[in-house]
């Protein structure tokens, strides 16, 4: 997975504020090479903590089976608590792996802010890992998701300094942060407008745009507009933005295609802009922007 993938499939609006850091998950046995503050194993019951410990440091969740032994622990903790790791027996927890749609053991998923993102199907060398558990940080890091958990008196691994954000960027940051979504948008606007070939900042205005429509909205009042009138491009639109922030990348894809044909002129040009920020928001490289991407071209032509 890239750094580009790695952008979308979570809620956004949950990420904006990070909750006071709560213990550690409770149960289970420490995953082998990490220490119990940083992995544990956990099942449905204390599933729970996982979830709330992730609205404050990421969490890595990996499915394993019990001829398949967990291998991320020392991974995890050479991050010195930047990342926390929660193993789960797939084949004993079916709810969790149905939860996570997750088909085969070893499977790796992130966990921002309680939202998941797919990370594996199997796992990669050591180099691959580290290069997408850093993406996964800045993930977190550019939606305020930034503590820490304890290491138990070990001394975390040195890091190197992470390089300052560029000032516009730390400026939406920082106003992401406090709620000003505008401000935010009028930072990202102002970088774009200064180097257009600016990605990330492209990425931050589609994320930001995607905050601002959420904020206020009823979703059950969204989602029945939506099963009302199917063919109503603004309804669709709306919908289409809820099951992005709540992951269901390919729900919010398949519900703008399938409006496309039947919209006029000023429909199809709203459309085609939400999925070109959509695609923006979930990464050019993600599988699912490309089978996207491919289905609107033939619509286009």
């Amino acid at each position: 997975m890239t750094s580009a993938s790695l952008r979308g499939a979570v809620d956004l609006s949950s990420l904006v504020r990070a909750a006071q850091a709560p213990a550690a998950p409770s149960g289970g046995e420490p995953a082998a090479g990490a220490p119990a503050s940083i992995a544990r194993d956990v099942d449905e019951a204390s599933f729970g903590e996982v979830v709330e410990l992730s609205r404050t440091v990421p969490v890595i969740v990996e499915f394993y089976a019990d001829n398949i032994a967990p291998v991320l622990g020392s991974v995890i903790a050479a991050y010195g608590g930047r990342l926390a790791l929660a193993t789960v027996d797939g084949n004993r927890n079916p709810q969790l792996a149905q939860a996570f749609q997750i088909q085969q053991v070893p499977a790796v998923v992130a966990l921002v802010g309680g939202r998941p993102l797919p990370l594996f199907v199997g796992i990669p060398g050591d180099a691959e890992v580290r290069q997408v558990l850093d993406q996964v940080l800045e993930l977190a890091a550019q939606n305020g998701v930034t503590g820490m958990v304890p290491t138990e008196g070990a001394e975390p691994a040195d890091e190197p300094d992470e390089p300052p954000l560029p000032p516009l960027h730390q400026q939406a940051f920082d106003a992401i942060s406090a709620g000003d979504y505008d401000e935010a948008a009028s930072a990202y606007r102002t970088a774009i407008a200064q180097n257009p070939r600016d990605q990330l900042a492209v990425a931050g205005l589609a994320q930001v745009s995607l905050l601002q429509r959420l904020e206020g909205l009823d979703a059950a009042a969204v989602r029945s507009a939506g099963a009302a009138a199917l063919d109503d491009v603004d309804a669709q639109l709306a919908v289409a933005d809820l099951d992005l922030s709540g992951g269901h990348v390919d729900d919010a894809f398949a519900r703008l295609l399938r409006v496309f044909p039947t919209a006029d002129a000023d429909g199809k040009a709203l459309v085609r802009t939400r999925l070109l920020e959509f695609f923006e928001i979930v990464g050019a490289d993600d599988e699912r922007t490309i089978v996207a991407r491919r289905a609107l071209t033939a619509l286009l032509f």
